[in-house]
């Protein structure tokens, strides 16, 4: 995601539409762009590594919740995630919030290991909890409830506004927010109950985000998943277990090293005009192939994007508006890590449907990573003329516990 390439001069050409990408000049013009892809050279090694290869099929499987960083940043996306959001109550201080994550930290360590949580009613449903994860994070509001301002990450605060946004409060904000992540939408449900059973004396909930990627085991492991709108998402994420994602991802030095920082957008995707997009026009947008997620400058979904190559008319391959140039970063230790969910809500009378992304991206650093390259992306990208941002809340996700320890205790002890 991110560098603008020497010598294209972005503000002076013309805004290609998505009018103009539907009528016969464009789709010429597309068309000739892929013709030259296709006499591309020998693909570039990837620039990243695919994702770690999913673990066997068992309801059984078990997340490590104990270490330096918490489970659920790392880890291998599981099949379904809910994000739940909430305002903290008046009065409660940082011994409240102490002991509020005392009680959630237990909850998430016992789940996640396939234990019932205390008072558990339905002790039967953590049987399974299905590579189960937990994470948690802390909102702007919730550094100054518990004291400890001075101990905020700079980036973690309201974003700047983006002219593309149409935020609704509904879907954005909060003081405290959990990630529930598993194999098993079961397993979700269940979690999200004990742990707003547990938090609504401190809490209330302020909004919840559910999201799902494709059945777990329906495809090999280490592959680049799907979105609602067919793409490919993700390709270029760094890879855990590298130093690149270590620069990239966790907090070096304060309160918070370890932990890392998170960005939640809600982006709803415009599927009735997509829809009357042909293949040309949607590769042409992205700047990628539909069915492997190649570069229309390359063979392979891996394979580098050339964005110096010219058709035979003299335009470039990849245009300038294209969302993998306006995206493109080309320093591996300054991308962001995607972890993207799909979320279906609801089909209207008319047949339309409430469909998109819950777009989390987890960087050390909001500031210089995230907000970079989304103003590249406000200010010209071609794929906003098919998705909304609807929704937008900013976090620090703590460093994770031993088993003697709790999550937050580095700020509230």
């Amino acid at each position: 995601m991110a560098e603008q390439p020497t010598g294209l001069e972005l503000q002076s050409r013309p805004r290609l539409s998505r009018r103009g990408l539907l009528s016969g000049g464009a789709l010429a013009a597309a068309a000739a762009v892929t013709t030259g892809a296709s006499a591309g050279t020998a693909s570039t090694p990837p620039a990243t590594s695919p994702a770690p290869t999913a673990p066997p099929a068992d309801g059984r499987a078990v997340e490590p919740f104990h270490g330096p960083h918490q489970a659920g940043v790392a880890t291998p996306p599981q099949a379904h995630a809910v994000f739940v959001a909430f305002d903290l109550r008046k009065g409660v201080d940082r011994d409240g919030l102490a002991r509020m994550m005392r009680l959630l930290t237990d909850d998430a360590r016992r789940l996640t290991q396939g234990r019932p949580a205390l008072a558990d009613t339905e002790p039967e449903l953590a049987a399974l909890p299905a590579r189960l994860s937990v994470t948690f994070g802390f909102g702007p509001a919730f550094f100054d409830a518990a004291g400890v301002a001075k101990h905020r990450p700079e980036s973690v605060a309201a974003l700047p506004a983006f002219k593309i946004d149409k935020l609704q409060p509904r879907w954005s904000g909060g003081d405290l927010l959990i990630q529930i992540c598993s194999d098993d939408p079961l397993t979700v449900t269940h979690t999200l109950r004990m742990i707003v059973k547990d938090a609504r004396s401190f809490a209330q909930v302020r909004w919840t985000q559910r999201g799902f990627r494709r059945a777990a085991h329906s495809q090999p492991g280490g592959m680049t998943q799907r979105n609602v709108m067919g793409q490919l998402d993700g390709t270029v994420n760094p890879a855990p277990g590298t130093a690149d994602f270590d620069q990239a991802v966790w907090i070096k030095e304060g309160r918070l090293q370890g932990g890392t920082t998170l960005v939640l957008r809600r982006i709803r995707a415009e599927l009735e005009t997509w829809h009357a997009a042909d293949t040309v026009a949607k590769e042409f947008t992205v700047g990628r192939r539909l069915p492997d997620g190649a570069p229309v400058t390359g063979q392979r979904e891996h394979d580098e994007p050339d964005f110096n190559r010219l058709t035979p008319a003299g335009f470039p391959v990849i245009s300038e508006y294209a969302h993998i140039r306006r995206a493109h970063v080309s320093d591996p230790s300054q991308r962001m890590l995607r972890r993207v969910y799909n979320y279906d809500e609801d089909v209207a009378a008319d047949g339309t449907s409430d469909s998109g992304l819950v777009f989390a991206s987890f960087q050390a650093d909001i500031t210089r990573q995230f907000i970079p390259v989304q103003k590249r992306l406000a200010e010209a990208d071609l794929l906003n003329e098919w998705t909304t941002p609807i929704g937008s809340a900013v976090f620090a996700i703590p460093p994770g516990c031993g088993p003697d320890g709790w999550i937050g205790q580095t700020l509230l002890a």
